[in-house]
């Protein structure tokens, strides 16, 4: 089975990205942090297409970016093998929506992840694939009450409709709404997102270098 992993990210550029970093690290701190955490996100990702080689068609990567897919920014990423998508207008939910929907209308479930949480490498993501290529639906709690991650077989407009974003309530939710939906869910071990000065404890040594 085809599979389509999904990452959301904005342009790494000061005083657009991570702005909740902004009073700790200063706007063209925050950037660096932000583009630090795509490249590595970046590097694992090739890495578990290489590992997963042997799975026919292969894995798809596509950066669904804001706010411009056709900046030159993003051919790097596309030299690499990556596909680059536009984000559609809207809050998170509309954008991840539109992202999977776009997927499952190719015929590929889709796993969503962000870029900012740096406990996502090869294992991990491995086992989400491998949950998802099980049909099952795969997510990936952080400690703030959000998630890091989420694959989803099939559609749930549930997950993205009316969400509280950026509170505690998110994962709980999230986990609500799929078992209403009566979908089988396979979860990860909690991590940290890093979105605030605080979280900056949990980045891997060297990463502020």
């Amino acid at each position: 089975m085809p599979l389509r992993i999904i990452v959301m990210v904005k342009k790494p550029v000061a005083g657009y990205a991570k702005t909740r970093l902004i009073p700790a690290l200063g706007e063209a701190g925050a950037a660096a942090l932000a583009e630090h955490m795509l490249q590595q996100l970046v590097q694992q990702l090739l890495l578990l297409q290489q590992e997963k080689i042997s799975q026919r068609p292969p894995l798809q990567i596509e950066l669904c970016v804001s706010p411009d897919v056709m900046d030159t920014y993003w051919q790097v990423f596309r030299d690499k093998g990556l596909q680059v998508q536009q984000q559609v207008d809207g809050d998170l939910g509309a954008r991840m929506q539109a992202a999977v929907e776009r997927a499952l209308a190719e015929g590929y479930p889709a796993l969503l992840i962000g870029t900012d949480c740096p406990a996502l490498d090869v294992h991990l993501l491995s086992q989400a694939v491998d949950a998802l290529l099980q049909q099952q639906t795969v997510i990936c709690p952080t400690f703030d009450g959000g998630y890091a991650l989420l694959g989803l077989p099939s559609a749930c407009d549930a997950v993205f409709n009316n969400m509280p974003w950026s509170t505690a309530e998110v994962y709980g939710l999230t986990v609500q709404r799929l078992a209403d939906s009566g979908l089988v869910l396979h979860q990860l071990p909690m991590q940290h997102d890093i979105d605030e000065a605080a979280d900056l404890a949990f980045l891997p040594a060297g990463w502020l270098n």
